[in-house]
């Protein structure tokens, strides 16, 4: 007899350093050691804080799942605000600051 699947809905946020690559070439370490800053003492308390977690980390990206898409949605702003308070002396087009894109979607699990 086959068990019955549970289902759930879940909002999937997907992030990216963008334009990583070029991040990198500029200054690999002080990338990767800003990124790993950000990471742990932004996004990851940013996440758990809007009830989500983490599942899994690529390297210059995540993504990470939330039972509400506006826990999703609140989460991804307050982690761009977040950044750009984070580095309020570089601009917004320096190659130093590190940007993060978002993609939310909603699916059923």
């Amino acid at each position: 007899m086959k068990q019955p699947v549970e289902r759930r809905l879940a909002a999937i946020l997907a992030a990216d350093v963008a334009g990583y690559s070029r991040l990198m070439g500029a200054d690999e370490e002080g990338t990767h050691e800003r990124l790993k800053v950000h990471l742990g003492e932004l996004v990851q308390p940013k996440i758990e804080e809007h009830r989500g977690r983490i599942v899994k980390n690529t390297g210059d990206g995540l993504l990470a799942e939330f039972a509400s898409v506006l826990d999703a949605v609140r989460c991804a702003v307050e982690i761009q605000r977040g950044i750009i308070d984070r580095e309020p002396e570089l601009p917004e087009e320096s190659p130093r600051l590190i940007p993060m894109r978002n993609l939310m979607r909603r699916r059923d699990r």
